[in-house]
């Protein structure tokens, strides 16, 4: 299916784009995962990612930075684009494109440390050692996501003493200390109760000013409220992409309309 297929003409004209998939095929050993997918994630903007589970959501949130290829047996092919940058063809080194493109995962996995150490893990890997800077870039990563005000007399306590939702925008501040320019996120307020989910969906829409979302979610509620745009996938493939309001109001595809009102069977990749 191509691009033009699966989105309506023009939808995205004028838009700087952030990642671009194209003809993108992701194979585990012997089984497909992604079956030519193309997709365009514009720049400062939350894009969803929903669809059936196992239908290859994660999956190609990994292609963005790479992460499959720590998989044994994993094959891509096509292309990614990180504004315009191939990252499959050597233009960006792995270590660079993961500091461009962070990620946050399902469950929190802050490391064993500070709270401080955690946040400036990825500065210090980087070579910074000025204190200062340090100081200065930890604060506003906690501040971006909320945190600093609950625990900024505490910074030396261990971050697996704060609660599932603090931990989870502490991981979201690790990502943001090195200033990626995108950030994509796999069901990462699944695990959290209603008061910390709310939290986090308004830092999401915050983050917009600044960074391009990815955001993978089964709650389709969650997806109305904080996404731009949202792209379905069934079955390893893209089959519709559109604004929100459009694929939750008037949607394209009897396939979109069923998923979205919990009628559609799920379909294995063949």
């Amino acid at each position: 299916m191509s691009a033009v297929e699966v989105m309506p003409a023009q939808l995205l004209a004028g838009l700087e784009l952030a990642l671009q998939a194209r003809g993108l095929s992701l194979d585990y050993a012997d089984r497909r995962a992604l079956d030519s997918v193309h997709l365009q994630v514009p720049s400062r903007r939350v894009t969803a990612l929903i669809g059936p589970s196992g239908c290859g959501k994660s999956s190609l949130l990994r292609c963005f930075n790479r992460l499959n290829d720590e998989i044994a047996g994993c094959r891509v092919g096509g292309e990614i684009l990180l504004f315009g940058d191939d990252v499959y063809a050597g233009a960006i080194a792995p270590p660079e494109l993961r500091r461009r493109v962070g990620m946050v995962f399902q469950k929190p996995n802050p490391f064993p440390q500070s709270i401080v150490d955690n946040v400036a893990f990825g500065l210090r890997l980087a070579g910074i050692r000025s204190r200062l800077e340090l100081d200065d870039r930890v604060e506003a990563a906690l501040r971006a996501t909320g945190l600093w005000h609950e625990v900024r007399d505490r910074l030396a306590a261990s971050a697996l003493q704060l609660s599932a939702g603090q931990q989870q925008r502490l991981v979201i501040a690790r990502a943001l200390a090195v200033e990626p320019e995108v950030l994509l996120m796999d069901e990462p307020a699944s695990m959290l109760d209603p008061i910390s989910t709310l939290r986090f969906e308004e830092l999401v829409v915050a983050l917009r000013e600044r960074y391009s979302v990815l955001l993978v979610t089964h709650n389709m509620q969650q997806a109305a409220r904080v996404a731009d745009y949202t792209a379905f996938l069934h079955a390893g493939r893209l089959l519709e992409f559109d604004t929100t309001d459009h694929i939750f109001t008037n949607p394209r595809l009897r396939e979109t309309e069923d998923y979205i009102t919990g009628r559609m069977r799920e379909t294995p990749l063949r």
